[in-house]
């Protein structure tokens, strides 16, 4: 459908806010007693991990009610570094408006929820965030019906999106930039935010292009909905922490690394184990535990990095298992040597 078409199905006028008011102001919030969350949790024996509310590939329970997806192996990743035991994590879902606060004020310790760094949030909102686990864009999806190729189409469309999120600003910074006019459908939580999509109340849906993907595998007829080709921002998604939290920052860091190094090492869950018996490159064996004692270094055992690997895989398998099936490929996410930005620090 052409952009005077699409003017001509909306009325073009105020914001359409439900269930969410506008997105709010950043406010310096003090952490809780940050430079403790190592020990808190070790005392506490179980890690507090903030998930979205239910992403395909990123965070949903199963029909069982087991979590699973991209950012919850890194809960696990961590409770294994801790506790060797992935099950001693308590998920605490999360939407876009609260999940700040959940992390300020304590009730997390960790946020590995599709979350973009950006600068007033690792300033004002006194967050650290230690890893980009997956470097993303913002895009734009619509119904293939409309016969919209290109997001300079959407003049005059309605366009569904967030509160309390990046995509928001980013949404209305493209449109005066490329002089599109819309009017968007503000909905605070993404399930009610899809069916609205789904339901026609808006023309277009946008969000990171990971999050259209996963919305797009759900629907009953996946090839019915279109990601268009634009991508309008950076969009570095990764765990965040508290500022003043450094020992639980290393942590996070590292178990990162971990899975990316272990990836460009060919270490594997399968082979794993014989790795850290035979394998005779230097690197390895400190990473491993063989050697160099950098285990003790982030206060746990010299053998945590085999023990997440087992349970895990590499960075590469836990893409392979969660997000490949929704049609997303590498692309930047890839290791540097095959193009992408995707790079571990060195385990010396």
């Amino acid at each position: 459908m052409k952009p005077m078409r699409l003017a001509t199905l909306r009325a073009l006028g105020a914001a359409v806010m439900v269930g969410a008011m506008a997105l709010p102001a950043f406010a310096q919030q003090p952490a809780p007693a940050a430079a403790a969350t190592f020990d808190a949790i070790k005392a506490r024996g179980t890690l507090s991990c903030g998930v979205n509310t239910g992403l395909a590939g990123f965070a949903q329970p199963d029909s069982q009610g087991v979590w699973r997806g991209f950012d919850v192996e890194y809960c696990r990743a961590l409770a294994v570094a801790l506790f060797n035991d992935a099950s001693k994590v308590r998920y605490v879902p999360t939407t876009a408006q609260n999940r700040f606060t959940a992390l300020q004020s304590g009730e997390i310790d960790v946020l590995p929820r599709n979350t973009t760094a950006t600068l007033s949030r690792d300033t004002s909102l006194g967050l650290d965030f230690p890893a980009i686990n997956f470097y993303d864009g913002q895009g734009f999806m619509v119904k293939a019906s409309l016969g919209v190729k290109s997001a300079k189409e959407l003049d005059g469309a309605t366009v569904c999106v967030q509160p309390g999120t990046t995509t928001e600003q980013n949404l209305t910074d493209w449109a005066r930039a490329n002089n599109v006019k819309f009017t968007p459908v503000i909905i605070e939580r993404m399930e009610e935010l899809v069916s609205a999509y789904v339901a026609g109340r808006c023309d277009a849906y946008t969000t990171d292009i990971s999050g259209l993907a996963s919305t797009r595998s759900a629907q009953p007829k996946p090839d019915d909905h279109v990601i268009l080709p634009e991508v309008i921002s950076k969009e570095p998604l990764g765990p965040a922490v508290r500022h003043g939290d450094q020992r639980w920052a290393d942590l996070v860091r590292w178990t990162h690394n971990l899975m990316l190094a272990a990836e460009e090492f060919g270490i594997t869950t399968a082979n794993v184990d014989k790795a850290a018996a035979d394998d005779q490159r230097p690197e390895v064996q400190r990473m491993l535990g063989k050697t160099g004692g950098l285990g003790a270094m982030l206060g746990v055992d010299n053998l945590w990095a085999v023990r997440v690997i087992k349970a895990t895989g590499n960075y590469g398998e836990i893409f392979e298992r969660h997000l490949k099936p929704l049609g997303i490929q590498r692309g930047p996410n890839a290791q540097w040597t095959n193009g992408g930005l995707q790079y571990s620090f060195p385990f010396r």
